[in-house]
């Protein structure tokens, strides 16, 4: 049962394979406010990430990817029943102006080291931090190397 979950997949009663629906790799959702009358949700780590750096940082740009499950077949994720346990984070803010890499991550780590703590929390997080320039600079090379393939 482990190794179908691991790809995706399980089983039902009749045998029968289904994909599974729990489960989203790549975020796109909203912060949104809970009420009593919500459902629980079924990704709570990476909506406190969310939360956390939206409510500290106010990024402009805010991806956050869930790569669990290209991690679950590792040793040290064994017995873990936790699905969100690798991120990778893209961000832009002003809040890192003027702070080198280190510096942001280390930011980062403050914020969410509850979760990093936390048995069945985060085990791995990659950091893409960038400055609103820089993100701006990064958009303009793209769009010039496009604009450079679409000639030829």
């Amino acid at each position: 049962m482990l190794r179908r979950t691991v790809f995706g997949l399980a089983r039902s009663a009749t045998s029968s394979v289904t994909p599974l629906t729990a489960f989203r790799p790549l975020s796109t959702t909203n912060i949104m406010s809970s009420s009593a009358t919500e459902s629980p949700s079924t990704t709570p780590m990476e909506d406190a990430i969310r939360e956390k750096i939206s409510a500290n940082l106010q990024p402009r740009t805010l991806q956050i990817h869930n790569d669990s499950h290209l991690h679950a077949h590792h040793s040290a994720m064994r017995g873990v029943t936790s699905r969100e346990t690798h991120f990778r984070v893209i961000m832009s803010s002003d809040a890192f102006k003027g702070k080198m890499q280190p510096a942001r991550h280390r930011l980062v780590y403050g914020l969410l080291k509850d979760e990093m703590a936390k048995e069945g929390g985060i085990h791995a997080l990659q950091l893409r931090t960038m400055t609103l320039e820089e993100e701006d600079k990064r958009q303009q090379k793209e769009e010039e190397e496009k604009a450079r393939t679409c000639k030829d």
